[in-house]
């Protein structure tokens, strides 16, 4: 049996992924938006919105699907040759399918036909997701690979954005480098897939047997895409670029966030996969358990830091040009609880128990709500309508993953010590909020604030014991002691 790979150290893994997804754009984006301005980087954000669309329906499910199907048979070489050979070939019909309805709609539609080249960039995304089979990697749990490979290709890329990112004009350049940033780097997940798979023809093949799973994971996907990027088409057929702009400047703070609070989650799916396949109920409670303390002590006081020093972060990595962005960041901040909630709830608790379908209807639910929202609200309200359709949606994802799963998540919901989370966030607000009236500048003002916020807030919760706390205290000092040995 293959050998298990440490969860900590995966999680550590993960995280340092994470962290580079988010730090990268942290690092470029103040410089790109005050470049490109709102209006270019409207035009980035709304080609991306649609081009996903398209990789969706390349991607079928597969890499959520194919990390659940490789995990379970990843301690037989010859099986999960076979399952990646099947996924595969699925995934690569799909992507030239998706490239010949792209094309069509690219250069038939006025609106889109303007920015044909950059829609055509972004759409590299679609074979370099193929190609790059990413999932194999995650079912077999080899994040350390991941991890150095993607940091490599980051570095790379946030090196040329400086180098040819120079003015207005160049917002096609860096929609060709945001792309290398993220998928440039699966060209070496394809060169070095012959260390984990046989690459020879394995038949017979028998794809028919991942159709009716992938449908379902298909359909989760295309819920999930039309919910979380539907705003962002919608503002740009409904406004305008600039409008696409400020709600992507706002958006922007949450997605980097939504990486480190699911951060655990991608990291758990192919474990809990292995329990259930084996039996194993009881680790897959407390996992499942772990992840949702987890969760709730990191979402809830970023949410609560951000929307308190909003306009701070919004100038800081955007600037005043995009003052109308602050109200929509402080609308869709209680996204990143609800986010981190429905990914234990949904992804690591009911697909590995082969209850996908369940998550599909909460989906639906949520995509169903954000299209009605948007279209009442998106008229009036532009940016902020958009944000507060999103909110709505994800709470009603919430609600109908929470009724499926009652019976096991109140016993979840009943641990948590929430008493001790509202005293660790009303020290945090205490201790920080008067730097937000002194007038110092802002790189200085959320320096400060977030030292003092989430020092108070961790420190709140060390004296009072909360068990993520202590864990992590303590796997640091095993990993410092380790290493003095050594």
């Amino acid at each position: 049996m293959q050998k298990q790979r440490s969860l900590t150290a995966n999680f550590i893994m993960n995280t340092i992924l994470s962290i580079s997804s988010f730090v990268f754009p942290l690092l470029t984006f103040p410089y790109i938006s005050r470049i490109l301005q709102p209006a270019g980087i409207g035009k980035i954000s709304f080609a991306t919105s649609v081009v996903s669309y398209f990789a969706m329906f390349a991607q079928m499910g597969i890499p959520t699907y194919g990390i659940r199907a490789c995990a379970k048979v990843r301690d037989d070489r010859e099986e999960l040759s076979r399952t990646v050979h099947e996924l595969f070939f699925i995934n690569l019909g799909m992507s030239l399918v998706s490239y010949v309805a792209l094309f069509f709609v690219v250069f038939y539609i006025p609106r889109l036909r303007q920015e044909k080249e950059l829609f055509l960039i972004i759409s590299l995304t679609i074979i370099l997701n193929t190609v790059g089979m990413e999932w194999v990697y995650k079912a077999s749990e080899r994040y350390t690979y991941i991890t150095v490979r993607s940091i490599v290709f980051k570095f790379i890329a946030f090196v040329a954005m400086f180098l040819l990112v120079h003015g207005q004009d160049d917002y096609i350049c860096y929609g060709a480098i945001t792309i290398f940033a993220a998928s440039a780097s699966n060209i070496f997940n394809l060169i070095h897939l012959h260390k984990m798979v046989i690459l020879r023809p394995l038949r017979p093949y028998c794809m028919g047997r991942h159709f009716k799973a992938i449908i379902t994971f298909f359909a989760m996907s295309c819920a999930t895409v039309i919910y979380t990027n539907l705003d962002t088409v919608m503002l740009g057929f409904m406004k305008s670029d600039t409008d696409v702009g400020y709600y992507n400047a706002a958006v922007k703070v949450k997605t980097i966030l939504v990486s480190v609070v699911t951060s655990l989650g991608a990291v758990l799916l192919p474990r809990v996969s292995y329990y259930i396949e084996h039996g194993l109920f009881e680790a897959f409670q407390t996992i499942a358990s772990k992840a949702t303390d987890f969760v709730l002590v990191i979402a809830v006081p970023l949410c609560v830091y951000f929307m308190l020093f909003s306009e701070e972060s919004i100038y800081f990595l955007s600037g005043e040009a995009y003052a109308d962005a602050v109200i929509p960041m402080c609308i869709i901040m209680p996204t990143l609880i609800l986010i981190g909630l429905t990914n234990i709830m949904g992804i690591q608790m009911l697909v590995p128990m082969g209850k996908e379908k369940l998550v599909l209807y909460s989906e639906m639910a949520g995509a169903v709500v954000d299209i009605i929202l948007n279209a009442f609200l998106i008229p009036e309200f532009a940016a902020a309508g958009a944000a507060l359709g999103t909110l709505v949606a994800e709470m009603v994802v919430w609600g109908v993953q929470f009724y499926f799963l009652r019976a096991r998540v109140r016993q979840i919901y009943s641990q948590m010590r929430y008493r001790v989370f509202i005293g660790a966030l009303l020290t945090g607000v205490v201790v920080s909020l008067w730097v937000k009236w002194m007038g110092w500048r802002l790189l200085m003002t959320l320096a400060i604030s977030a030292c003092l916020f989430f020092g108070g807030y961790l420190l709140f919760l060390y004296k009072t014991k909360e068990p993520v706390i202590l864990e992590i205290k303590d796997k640091l000092i095993k990993v410092l002691i380790k290493k003095r040995k050594e």
